[in-house]
Order: structure tokens, then sequence, then C-alpha cells
């Protein structure tokens, strides 16, 4: 096991807001983080140590990136594998590349979840209009690759022409899905250690609008037994993917009770952002620590909290939220304003309720 000591330097691939806050909370530690990614005003450029600015293909400039740090992770998933293999060859990469691949495909993903006992909803890869007329219905039809907050799907209603959803629909391959009947949306963040051990933050039950993260709420208001079943396949899916650092696993809960696993993230999640106010370790340090080989921190919960991304304009009431008595404001950095970026997120913090 690799341990880097304070003072040694982490690199991330990718420059968005999970990379910033994972470089504030490293610098927590005595860490410094360098960044490499192709944007220059980038979230985690802003508050890093240093930072290469390069695209994913730039071979010399990976390797000069290699040499300046002790273990390289991500903070999304599309990270090609040349650049991974390239990085990994000179460092330790963590998690490593089977977690990113299984998380950069869904038919991969899907069939991983299935492979290890987790229940999906039904489920066909689509390669074709042939394909399309074969899938579930209603349904929903998502790239197998790249798409997210709610980009790259289309909804399967009854009597769709699969000919017309394909040829527009314009990926080489995707992934239908049936349309689930739940009542909650949920997820887990389960960190594992470098030594093997987990840890795994409470149940959030999540809200989302137009595919987006709205609103992630702690304690899921679901039975315990829901919740506890969720924690424990979320360490299940990382022990089997050997992750080092975080997986987040989003679910359906059924009307019946069941738990649908959705998506898998290798790495901080939109819905674990509570965890910086409302736990003595947050996902961040937490995902650190486990990258950096040090013994994983205290998950547990202090009090309630809710977590609201401030989407698009949302963020000019930034002095109000500033002054809100209980809320902790959260901004990312980003100059332009568009309708749904994730431009920062309030925590606002509860009496703890069990």
């Amino acid at each position: 096991m690799t341990r880097i000591a304070p003072g040694g330097s982490i690199g991330i691939f990718g420059g968005g807001q999970l990379g910033r806050m994972t470089a504030l909370a490293a610098a927590r530690l005595g860490y410094r983080c360098h960044v490499f990614c192709p944007e220059a005003d980038s979230p985690a450029v802003q508050v890093s140590a240093a930072a290469t600015i390069a695209g994913y293909d730039d071979a010399k400039a990976l390797d000069a990136f290699s040499a300046s740090i002790d273990v390289a992770t991500f903070e999304f998933e599309n990270v090609p594998y040349e650049a991974v293999a390239r990085v990994a060859a000179k460092v330790p990469v963590r998690p490593g590349w089977d977690a990113l691949r299984t998380s950069q495909d869904r038919a991969v993903e899907k069939r991983f979840l299935n492979s290890i006992g987790l229940e999906t909803a039904p489920w066909t890869e689509v390669r074709s209009a042939a394909d399309l007329r074969r899938a579930p219905c209603p349904g929903i039809l998502k790239t197998a690759r790249l798409g997210y907050d709610g980009k790259g799907q289309v909804r399967l209603g009854e009597g769709f022409d699969a000919d017309a959803v394909w040829q527009a629909f314009g990926a080489e391959r995707g992934v239908a899905e049936a349309l689930v009947d739940f009542s909650a949306e949920v997820s887990a963040i389960a960190a594992r250690g470098a030594d093997g051990s987990i840890a795994v933050f409470d149940v959030a039950q999540n809200d989302h609008r137009e595919g987006i993260l709205r609103r992630s709420l702690v304690p899921a208001p679901v039975p315990s037994a829901i919740a506890a079943e969720a924690q424990a396949l979320a360490a299940r899916a990382a022990e089997a993917l050997d992750i080092v650092g975080l997986l987040a696993v989003e679910f359906f809960v059924t009307r019946s009770g069941r738990l649908l696993a959705n998506e898998i993230a290798p790495r901080p999640h939109n819905s674990g952002h509570w965890t910086q106010d409302a736990c003595g370790t947050d996902q961040f340090e937490q995902f650190v620590r486990a990258v950096a080989g040090l013994p994983l921190g205290d998950p547990a919960r202090l009090s309630d909290a809710e977590m609201v991304n401030l989407l698009g304009d949302d963020v000019l009431a930034w002095a109000e939220l500033a002054a809100e008595p209980g809320a902790r404001l959260h901004l990312y950095g980003k100059r332009d304003v568009r309708p749904g970026r994730k431009m920062g997120h309030v925590n606002r913090l509860l009496p703890k309720s069990r």
C-alpha cells in the first residue's frame, strides 16, 4: 500500500467543481493538488497548487504531469483510457481503470451491477432500430457513453417510431431501460481505503428536475431497513470494483420497497455535498484520505441536512443565502451563468432527528 505523506502532490484529472472541493479538502490535510484539464479558468484550477492545461491526448503534458505527482485520481468519468494508462505506468491511479471503464459505459455498468446481485430496471443494449423495437416500453433510451444531467436521453412512449427515434438519437450505441414506478430516489456513498476498509455515509433522498439533481435530504425519509440495504449494496459494489476512493450508487425505491440500482460514480457525488457541513469527515476529505492511503475518517452524520443545488440564475441570490441562518453557501467560481448550470449549492443544517 502506497501512503502519501502530507506535503505530497495529488494529481486530479478534470477541472470541475468536484475537483475544486477535493483540492480544498486536500489542502486541509497538507496536500498539494495538481489539476490536469483543458480549461484554464476551471473551478479546480482556481484553488489548486498547480495546473496543466492540455488535452487528454497530449502525451508530453501527461508525462510531465506524472513526474510532478505522487498519486492520481479523477473527478469525472470520461477520461480516455490512453491518458489513464500513460499516467498509471508511472504513479498509482486510484481507484483505477476498471472502475473508470465500468462507469463510462451504461451497458458495462448494468452488466456489472447485475453480476454482483444488484437488481436494476429491465434493460437492453441498443445498436440499431431493430434492437430498439425490442426495448422496454414505456421506457427511456440513453446514450451508452457521455450522457449526464439528463443529456442524451429520449423517452419511449407507446407506439413510438423506432426508425425515427434511432435516426434522431445519433449515437452508435444506447441502453433502453423500462420506466420505473418509484416512490423515491436515493443514493449511498461508500468510501473504501487502500487497506480495504469501508465506511458508508448515510443515505440521501434525491429530487431531480429535468434530469438534474435539485435537492438532497438526509436522512432519507425511507424505512431504516431500506436505507441499511442501500448502504450494504453500495459497499458490495465498492468491494467488487476494488475501489480506492469513493463509489456513489443511485437507487430507485419502488412502491413495493425494492431497491433498483440506477447508476454508479467512482468519485465524489453531487448527492454527497451535504456531508461538507453535517459530518465530521465529509466526502471530499474521505476521498483524499483513501487516495492518499490514509485511514478513513468517521462518516457519522452530526445533524440532519438539506442540500439544494444552485442552478443558473439561482446563484444570483448569493447575498441572501449568505445571510440566512443555518445555511452554508458553497460557490464554484464559475463566471458564466447559464440555465441549468451548477453554480454552487447551499446546505441547510437541521437538528438531528434520528
